[in-house]
Parts: C-alpha cells; sequence; structure tokens
C-alpha cells in the first residue's frame, strides 16, 4: 500500500446564501407582516435565506475554498439572484 505524498485536511464551512439585494423577498414580506400583526411594528425589513453545514476533505484551505465556491455555483446558489458566503475552518479531531 502506497501513502501519498499529498495530506489532507478536513474542513468544516458554513455556507450562508442570501437572496441579491435586487431580489424581491415574498417569504420575507410574508414574516414582516406576522410580526407586524403580533405587535413587533419596530421591524421594518425581513430577508430569509439558506444556511448549510458541510465537511470536506482538502490538501489544504486554498483547495477546499475553490471546492465549495463550485459547489455553491453548482448545486446550493442560484448565482443570478442569490449571493453566498463561506466560512472555512480546520476540522478539529479528537
Amino acid at each position: 500500500m502506497t501513502q501519498s505524498s499529498a495530506q489532507t485536511h478536513l474542513y468544516q464551512a458554513k455556507v450562508y446564501v442570501t437572496l441579491r439585494p435586487s431580489v424581491l423577498d415574498p417569504a420575507g414580506t410574508a414574516v414582516r407582516a406576522g410580526l407586524a400583526h403580533m405587535g413587533y411594528d419596530n421591524v421594518s425589513k425581513v430577508r430569509i435565506g439558506k444556511y448549510i453545514e458541510l465537511e470536506l476533505t482538502a490538501e489544504n484551505e486554498a483547495s477546499a475554498q475553490t471546492q465549495l465556491d463550485k459547489i455553491c455555483d453548482q448545486l446550493l446558489a442560484n448565482p443570478v439572484i442569490e449571493n453566498y458566503r463561506i466560512e472555512v475552518l480546520e476540522a478539529v479531531t479528537a
């Protein structure tokens, strides 16, 4: 059994997907109306998004970030109407 010279690390990623500011958010509007109906008149704007957690292996953080950008562009976010932000941390193994 041969061992590869490239060592991989486990990374944890948090992905935040939000609608672009120019895109209407009917779900956010409905939540804001519901809050107003409940008496929370001080809430002036609500935007609804998605939060996704992933674990992946990569040679380094830059490689993990590149893979995550592709994953977001191809599956997790619709780049036409959504923005995304990724936080990558190396996982601590016990």
